[in-house]
C-alpha cells in the first residue's frame, strides 16, 4: 500500500495483521499504533522511502508483506512491489501480497504488467 494510503485503509492492515498472528507469524513489524515499525529503505539520491506493511518471521523465515489495495499511484505501488521482490530474492526471504474483495482484478492486473504474475495473493 502506497504511504498516502496508510489512513484510509487502517482496517484493512489491521485484519491483515491478525491474520498472520492466527497463522503462526511472530516477531511482527508493522506500520501500526503497537507495533514496531519495519525497517524503511530510502532510495540514494532522492526522498523516496520504501517501507513493506508488514515484515513477520515463521519457522525461522522471514516474509514481507504488502497490502495490494486500488491506489491512485500504481507507478508508485508497482516499484515498491519489484523492489520487495528483488530484495526478498537476495536475501532469501519470502514476498507476499495481501488483498481483500473487491481489489483482487486491480491486484492481479498489478502483478501481470510487472511480470509477478506467479505470485499467489493472499485473500482476507
Amino acid at each position: 500500500m502506497v504511504y498516502t494510503d496508510k489512513e484510509k485503509y487502517s482496517d484493512v492492515l489491521e485484519d491483515s495483521i491478525a491474520y498472520l498472528e492466527n497463522h503462526g507469524f511472530e516477531n511482527i513489524k508493522a506500520d501500526f499504533e503497537g507495533y514496531e515499525s519495519p525497517k524503511s529503505y530510502t532510495k540514494a539520491g532522492s526522498d523516496i522511502s520504501i517501507t513493506p506493511d508488514v515484515v513477520a518471521t515463521k519457522e525461522g523465515r522471514k516474509y514481507y508483506f504488502d497490502i495490494s489495495l486500488k491506489s491512485e499511484k500504481p507507478k508508485l505501488l508497482k516499484s515498491k512491489w519489484l523492489f520487495l521482490n528483488t530484495l526478498s530474492n537476495l536475501k532469501s526471504h519470502r514476498f507476499k501480497l495481501i488483498t481483500k474483495r473487491g481489489h483482487y482484478k486491480f491486484s492481479q492486473d498489478m502483478l501481470e504488467a510487472i511480470n509477478l504474475s506467479d505470485k499467489k495473493l493472499i485473500k482476507i
